[in-house]
C-alpha cells in the first residue's frame, strides 16, 4: 500500500472528515490541519510510517510539518476530480511548485474562450469573458520554444490602403541620430502572435535598441471581466510576468526606461520582481494615477474607494537614463500677488503694487484705501459670485502679464552676500536692490525677500500658455473621462488615455526612439508614437475585431483628432508594417478554442492525432480507450484537456526550419524573413 492509500484509509476513521457516502472530505481535512486540530494530530501519529513522515523530532519533542502535510494533502492525485483522474490516465503528468527565483519555468497563456472583446457594449449587464488558458513548461520541457519564428501575412499600411510588403525599411540618418546601428530597422511593426514568442523573435534585430517599453499587463483580480483559468493563480501570473520582462529588459538600450502599469493586486509582488529583474538601484519611481472619481461609486468593501492605479518606473541602468523634466497644468497661485508698475524702467526703479488693486481699477472699481470698500462694489455689480469672477479676473491678468508678476519668497540657500543685502533690504522698505551673479540672471531683492517671477511658472502644454509646476509621482491632472472614443475604438475597460502615453513618452524618449508595448489592447500607445514622431512595435494576440489596434492605427494615419491630436498637431500620415508569427499547432488551439460542441472537439482530436504535434507526455491510445471518461468532462474542461495535450514546442514555425517542406512557407515569406533577420545575401 502506498502512503498516499494509507493515509487515505487512516483519515476515514475520523468521522468529521467523511460525507454521507464515504467520501473523504479534503477541506475538512485542510480546515483542521490549519487549525492544528488535537484529533487530527492524534490520528496521523497513530500510523508509524505516517509519523515518520509528516512529524520532525526537535530535541525528543515530536513536531507535525503542517507545510508538508498540506503540500501532501494539496496534490492533485490526493483526491483527484475527475478532470485530473482523466489527466492522470493518459499520461500528464503534474509538476511541483518551486521558488519563484530559481524557477526556470516558461509560463503561455491564449484565450481559450469567448476571446473577442465585446469592446464597443452599452449596457453593463453584458459581460464580457476573457479566458485564458495557461501552460506551465519546466526547463527540460523547452526544447526549441523560444527560438526565432517564422512571420508571415506581411503588409505595408498606409493612407491609401494596404500593399504587399517589398522589404524593410533601414534609414541610415535616422539611425545615425538615435546612435544605432545603420543597418536596424526603421518601420514601425504590428506583430500578431503570443508575446513571449515574439519577444524572443526581436531580439536578434532588436536586442538593446529601444527606448521605452510600456505594457498594461493583466491586473490578476480574479474578476468575471478579465479572468484567467483558476484566476490565474499567483505564483502563475508573477512567473507569466517574469518570462516576458526577462527577455524586455535584453531588448532596452542601456539609457532605456520601462514602465509598468497596474492596480494595487499585484503591486507589491511586481516591485520585488522587478527589482531582482533590473536591480534595485534601477528603480526610478513609483506613480500613482487617479483614474477615477469617487462620485457614483457603490460601497462594496470596507476601506476607501478605490480610483488609482500605479506606474512602476525601472531604467536599464539608471546611471545613463536621461529623465527629461516634465510639468504639470495648475490653478494661478495667491502668492503672486504683486505687478511690477514700470518693468520697463531699471530694476532699481520699480514700484511694486497689489494685483487686487490693480485688476480692480482695471475692472473699473477704484480702490481708495482699504480694498474692503471695493470689494462691496465689486459685490453689487458681479453678485453672489463675485469673488470667483474677481479670481478669475485676476488669474487671467496675471498670465497676461507673467512677466511683471512676481511673489516675494525666502532665497534658496543665500550666500553670505546675499543675506547681507536681504538684512539690509529689511531697514530700507519698498527698495529694489541688484545681486548680480556671474553666469547667471541676478537676483532681486526687496523687503528681506527675493523677488520670483510668475513667468517662470508659465509653460506651452498642449499648445496652450498655462501656469504650472513640476510633474511629481502622482498624477492626478489626467482626465479618464470621455476617452471611450479616443482612435475611434472602444474597450469598456483597461482603455488608458492618450493624454497619459503622450506624458511617459515625452519624459523618457525622442523623436524617432524605439517604443514597444507587448500588451498593445486597442493600440493606445502605438497610436500615440504615431503622432509624436517615435517608432513603434505593438504585439498582441488577441482579436479585437472593429477595435483593434490596426483600425485605431489607419485613423491615426487617415488624421484622426481625437485624443492628443490637437495638441500636437496631428494630421495623418505615415504608415506600418503588419505581420504575424506562422502557426503550427496554434492552428489547432484556435480551433478548439472555437469549437461549440464535444463532437467538434472528438473531430479537432483525429485531425491532431494524424496531422498535430502531440506532447510526448501523452499516450493518443489511452485516450481512445477511455474516450467515454473524456467525453464526461464539461465542454470547457475538455478543451483544457486538448491544450495540454499539444506540444508546445512547436506552436510557431522555427526560423530555422523555413526550407522545410513540410511548412510550405512561400518564397516571398522566405525572402521578407530573411530581410527582417539580416540574411539578405542569402534572399
Amino acid at each position: 500500500m502506498t502512503l498516499m492509500e494509507e493515509l487515505k484509509e487512516l483519515l476515514k476513521e475520523d468521522t468529521r472528515f467523511v460525507d454521507t457516502e464515504g467520501k473523504l472530505l479534503k477541506n475538512k481535512i485542510v480546515e483542521h490541519a490549519l487549525k492544528l486540530d488535537k484529533g487530527l494530530i492524534k490520528l496521523l501519529l497513530k500510523n508509524k510510517r505516517i509519523k515518520e513522515h509528516f512529524f520532525k523530532d526537535v530535541d525528543g519533542v515530536l513536531v507535525f510539518d503542517k507545510e508538508k502535510f498540506m503540500k501532501f494533502i494539496d496534490n492533485k492525485e490526493f483526491l483527484p476530480d475527475s478532470y485530473t483522474a482523466f489527466k492522470n490516465k493518459i499520461g500528464l503528468a503534474n509538476k511541483e511548485g518551486k521558488y519563484l527565483a530559481k524557477s526556470k519555468e516558461i509560463v503561455l497563456v491564449w484565450p481559450y474562450k469567448d476571446c473577442v472583446l465585446e469592446g464597443g457594449q452599452e449596457k453593463s449587464d453584458e459581460k464580457r469573458k476573457e479566458i485564458f488558458h495557461n501552460v506551465i513548461l519546466a526547463p527540460d520541457e523547452i526544447d526549441r520554444l523560444l527560438e526565432p519564428k517564422v512571420f508571415t501575412n506581411f503588409k505595408r499600411i498606409d493612407k491609401d490602403g494596404e500593399h504587399q510588403l517589398d522589404g524593410f525599411r533601414r534609414d541610415d540618418e535616422i539611425n545615425r541620430k538615435r546612435g544605432l546601428p545603420e543597418d536596424t530597422i526603421t518601420d514601425n511593426l504590428i506583430i500578431k502572435g503570443n508575446n513571449l514568442l515574439v519577444l524572443y523573435s526581436l531580439l536578434k534585430e532588436f536586442r538593446g535598441k529601444v527606448k521605452l517599453i510600456y505594457i498594461d499587463p493583466p491586473y490578476n483580480t480574479g474578476s468575471d471581466e478579465f479572468q484567467y483559468n483558476d484566476n490565474f493563480r499567483h505564483s502563475t501570473w508573477l512567473t507569466f510576468m517574469k518570462n516576458r520582462l526577462e527577455v524586455a529588459k535584453e531588448l532596452l538600450k542601456d539609457d532605456g526606461a520601462i514602465f509598468v502599469q497596474l492596480d494595487h493586486h499585484e503591486i507589491g509582488y511586481l516591485n520585488v520582481l522587478m527589482d531582482e529583474t533590473f536591480g534595485r538601484g534601477n528603480k526610478v519611481q513609483i506613480i500613482a494615477i487617479k483614474t477615477a472619481s469617487p462620485a457614483g461609486f457603490k460601497v462594496v468593501n470596507p476601506g476607501p474607494i478605490d480610483v488609482t492605479e500605479y506606474i512602476l518606473f525601472y531604467a536599464r541602468d539608471k546611471k545613463k537614463f536621461n529623465f527629461k523634466l516634465q510639468y504639470v497644468e495648475v490653478e494661478y497661485h495667491e502668492n503672486y500677488d504683486r505687478v511690477i508698475l514700470n518693468f520697463e524702467d531699471k530694476p532699481e526703479n520699480w514700484k511694486l503694487e497689489s494685483i487686487k488693486k490693480v485688476v480692480l481699477e482695471e475692472n473699473g472699481i477704484p480702490v481708495t484705501g482699504s480694498l474692503r470698500k471695493a470689494y462691496k462694489e465689486a459685490q453689487r455689480r458681479w453678485g453672489k459670485y463675485w469673488k470667483i469672477i474677481f479670481n478669475q479676473l485676476i488669474a487671467e491678468f496675471a498670465l497676461r502679464n507673467k512677466e511683471r508678476i512676481v511673489s516675494i519668497r525666502d532665497p534658496h540657500k543665500p550666500s553670505e552676500s546675499l543675506k547681507q543685502l536681504l538684512i539690509k533690504s529689511k531697514k530700507e522698505r519698498d527698495r529694489i536692490f541688484v545681486y548680480g551673479r556671474e553666469g547667471a540672471d541676478p537676483i532681486f531683492v526687496i523687503n528681506g525677500g527675493a523677488l520670483a517671477f510668475y513667468k517662470n511658472k508659465v509653460k506651452n502644454i498642449g499648445g496652450r500658455e498655462v501656469p504650472t509646476e513640476l510633474l511629481t509621482d502622482f498624477w492626478g491632472d489626467i482626465s479618464w473621462a470621455g476617452i471611450a472614443n479616443e482612435g475611434g475604438v472602444r474597450l469598456k475597460e483597461g482603455k488608458k488615455p492618450e493624454a497619459l502615453l503622450k506624458r511617459i513618452i515625452e519624459l523618457s524618449t525622442e523623436e524617432n526612439d524605439i517604443v514597444l508595448d507587448f500588451f498593445m489592447g486597442t493600440g493606445t500607445t502605438c497610436a500615440v508614437a504615431h503622432k509624436m514622431g517615435r517608432q513603434y512595435i505593438g504585439v498582441e494576440q488577441l482579436d479585437y475585431g472593429e477595435n483593434s489596434a490596426v483600425v485605431r492605427l489607419k485613423n491615426v494615419i487617415n488624421g484622426d483628432q481625437t485624443g492628443i491630436s490637437k495638441a500636437v498637431g496631428w494630421q495623418g500620415g505615415g504608415d506600418f508594417i503588419y505581420m504575424g508569427l506562422m502557426k503550427n499547432n496554434e492552428i489547432y488551439i484556435e480551433k478548439i478554442e472555437n469549437a461549440k460542441t464535444t463532437e467538434e472537439l472528438l473531430n479537432i482530436w483525429k485531425d491532431i492525432n494524424h496531422n498535430g504535434f502531440l506532447s510526448y507526455r501523452v499516450d493518443s491510445k489511452l485516450f481512445d480507450e477511455n474516450i467515454e471518461e473524456f467525453k464526461a468532462l464539461s465542454l470547457d474542461e475538455q478543451k483544457k484537456l486538448l491544450l495540454e495535450m499539444l506540444e508546445y514546442n512547436d506552436l510557431y514555425v522555427n526560423y530555422s526550419e523555413i526550407d522545410d517542406v513540410i511548412y510550405n512557407v512561400s518564397e516571398e515569406d522566405k525572402k521578407l524573413n530573411k530581410d527582417f533577420y539580416e540574411e539578405r545575401k542569402d534572399a
